[in-house]
C-alpha cells in the first residue's frame, strides 16, 4: 500500500505519430512531484501512463497500491501537455472515474486542469493544483492528512467544489530557488524497459533532464498556464551533478533537455561546460534555444560543443520575416540564418521547429520558409501548423472562428482549428512535401559523403548508400508535390477569405530574466 499513487495522463500509445517515432522519456514533472511528497513522509507510488496501453492498466495500479490520495500530476515539461490534446483529457476523465470508484481523493495538476479547472471538478476531481503544484499540493495533502488546519480558501493554486460551486483561489507565485527540489524519483521508473526500447529502435538510450522552469519571452501562440511569463534557472552546478548521478547510477548514452530555452542567462553556458568536464561526465545531449541568444553570445557557440551538445533545435518558425513579426517573435530571418552557419560551423548540429498557417501566411511567406531551410540545410526539421491554445493572444484574436472541436485528437492531428489561408488538407500536404524534400536532399549530402570515401566502405555501407540513394531519388516526388500545393495556393476556388496580419504586431521586447 501506499499514500499517494502518482500517475500522468500522457499514453504514448494513443499518439500514433510519436509512438512510430519511438523515443520515450518518462514524466519528469510528475517524478519531482513525487520526490517532493515523499520528502514530506508520504510513502509514494507511480503509474506510468508514457508505456501503458491504457487506463485499464492504472485501474490494476489503484488496486494494487490501494492509495489514500490520486494525483494525476501532468508532466508539463512535455510540450504535448501543454496542447491539451483531447485523446489524453479523455484518458485523464476516465482515471478520474476509476480512483473515484476506488475510493480516492483525486488532484488533478496539469496544463489542461488548470485552464479548464471547472470541466475537471465535475468530471470527479476533488481538487485542482492551478500552475505550478508543489507547493500547493503539499499544503493540501496536509490539511487533507490532518496535519494543517489551513481552510480550503485560505490555499494560493487551488481549485475546488464548495456548496455546489467552483471556487478558484488566486494562483500561486512560482518557485524561484528551483535548485532547492529534490532530483526526480528514478526509483520509480522502470528504467530497463525504456533503455531496452530505446536499444531496439535506435541503438542508444536517452534520459531526461530539465534546468529551467518558463521561458520569458512573448510569441503570442505560446501557451504559459504553468509559469506564466516567468523564467528561473538551475544552477550550472547543480545540473552537472545531477548529470554526473545519471551517468554512474543508470549510465544513459544521452541526454534531452527538456526545457523551453536552455541557458539563457548570460555566462551559464561557458560555465555550464566547465563543470561537466571537470566532473567526468561524457554525455551528448539535445536541448532548445533561440537564433538571437546564439548571434548575440558568441561564447555560447563553443561553450555547447565543449560541453558535448549533440544538436540544438531552434524555434525559427517561418523564413518570413512578416510572419515572425506577427507571431511577435523577437528574432529576425538573418539571425536564424547566421546562427545555424555558427552551431554547424563548431561541429553543433541545429534541428528547425517550423510552423505553417499562421494568420495572413500566404504562398510567397511559405516559399520564404521553404527557402530558408533549403539555404541553411538544417540537420533535423519538425513541422506544426499553428494552433491557438487558451490564454494566448493568438487565441483571444481567432477565438470566434472556432468550433465544437478546439483540441487535437493527438500530435499528428494538424488541423486547421480557425480559418487559415488554406484548408487542413493543403497543410498536410505541405507538412509531407516539405519533409520528402528535406529528406532528400539530407540524403544527397550523405550519399556524396559516402562516395568520396570508397576506400573504408563495407558490406554495411553499400546497404545504407542503397537506402540513402532511394530518398534522394524521391526529390522529383517533392518537387512535383510542391508545384501541385502552387498550383493550389493560386486557385481562388481553394482560397479562404483573406485575414489581414495583427496591426499591433512588434517584434517582442527583451526578456526579464528572474534568476
Amino acid at each position: 500500500m501506499s499514500d499517494i499513487l502518482f500517475g500522468q495522463s500522457y499514453y504514448l500509445k494513443f499518439d500514433p505519430k510519436l509512438w512510430q517515432a519511438m523515443q520515450p522519456y518518462p514524466p519528469l514533472g510528475t517524478l519531482i512531484a513525487a520526490s517532493v511528497a515523499r520528502e514530506q513522509g508520504y510513502s509514494v507510488a507511480l503509474f506510468d501512463a508514457m508505456l501503458a496501453d491504457s487506463p485499464v492498466e492504472w485501474q490494476v495500479a489503484l488496486q494494487q497500491h490501494q492509495p489514500r490520495f490520486a494525483v494525476i500530476y501532468e508532466d508539463s515539461f512535455n510540450y504535448l501537455s501543454k496542447m491539451c490534446l483531447l485523446a489524453m483529457r479523455e484518458a485523464a476523465f476516465a482515471m478520474i472515474e476509476m480512483a473515484k470508484a476506488a475510493g480516492c481523493t483525486v488532484i488533478l495538476c496539469g496544463s489542461d486542469a488548470t485552464d479548464h479547472a471547472t470541466s475537471y471538478l465535475q468530471k470527479g476531481a476533488n481538487f485542482v493544483l492551478l500552475g505550478e503544484g508543489e507547493e500547493t499540493m503539499v499544503e493540501l495533502l496536509a490539511v487533507l492528512d490532518g496535519r494543517s488546519t489551513t481552510p480550503f480558501s485560505q490555499i494560493t493554486g487551488l481549485a475546488y467544489g464548495e456548496n455546489s460551486r467552483i471556487q478558484q483561489n488566486p494562483r500561486r507565485p512560482v518557485l524561484t530557488q528551483i535548485d532547492d527540489l529534490p532530483r526526480p524519483a528514478w526509483d520509480l521508473v522502470d528504467v530497463e524497459k525504456y533503455r531496452q526500447l530505446w536499444l531496439a529502435r535506435h541503438g542508444y538510450y536517452s534520459m531526461n533532464m530539465v534546468t529551467t522552469r518558463g521561458c520569458p519571452y512573448h510569441c503570442n501562440w505560446c501557451a504559459k498556464p504553468i509559469w506564466g511569463q516567468r523564467y528561473n534557472a538551475r544552477s550550472p552546478q547543480a545540473v552537472a551533478a545531477e548529470m554526473r548521478w545519471l551517468q554512474e547510477t543508470h549510465q544513459p548514452d544521452h541526454i534531452w533537455f527538456a526545457d523551453d530555452i536552455m541557458g539563457l542567462k548570460p555566462g551559464w553556458w561557458p560555465e555550464f561546460a566547465a563543470e561537466v568536464q571537470a566532473r567526468g561526465v561524457h554525455l551528448p545531449f539535445k536541448c532548445l534555444s533561440r537564433a538571437d541568444l546564439i548571434v548575440r553570445q558568441p561564447d555560447n557557440v563553443q561553450a555547447l560543443k565543449q560541453a558535448n551538445c549533440d544538436i540544438i533545435w531552434l524555434g525559427a518558425e517561418s523564413g518570413s520575416q512578416r510572419i515572425l513579426d506577427a507571431m511577435e517573435k523577437g528574432t529576425t530571418v538573418e539571425q536564424i540564418r547566421e546562427a545555424t552557419q555558427k552551431l554547424q560551423a563548431a561541429g553543433v548540429k541545429v534541428g528547425f521547429f517550423l510552423q505553417f498557417g499562421y494568420v495572413g501566411e500566404t504562398w510567397q511567406d511559405i516559399q520564404k520558409t521553404l527557402q530558408l531551410v533549403r539555404d541553411c540545410l538544417p540537420d533535423d526539421i519538425g513541422i506544426s501548423v499553428s494552433y491557438p491554445l487558451p490564454g494566448t493572444r493568438f487565441h483571444e484574436r481567432v477565438a470566434t472562428q472556432l468550433g465544437t472541436q478546439k483540441n487535437w485528437v493527438d500530435s499528428a492531428d494538424l488541423a486547421m482549428m480557425y480559418q487559415g489561408t488554406y484548408t487542413t488538407q493543403f497543410y498536410r500536404q505541405l507538412h509531407t512535401a516539405v519533409h520528402l524534400e528535406f529528406r532528400a536532399r539530407r540524403s544527397w549530402l550523405k550519399l556524396r559523403s559516402l562516395l568520396t570515401q570508397p576506400s573504408q566502405w563495407r558490406g554495411s555501407h553499400l546497404y545504407e548508400m542503397a537506402a540513402i540513394a532511394y530518398r534522394w531519388l524521391r526529390l522529383p516526388l517533392a518537387r512535383w508535390r510542391l508545384r501541385r500545393l502552387r498550383k493550389v495556393s493560386q486557385s481562388d476556388a481553394t482560397l479562404l477569405p483573406h485575414m489581414p496580419l495583427a496591426q499591433s504586431a512588434q517584434p517582442s521586447p527583451q526578456p526579464e530574466e528572474n534568476s
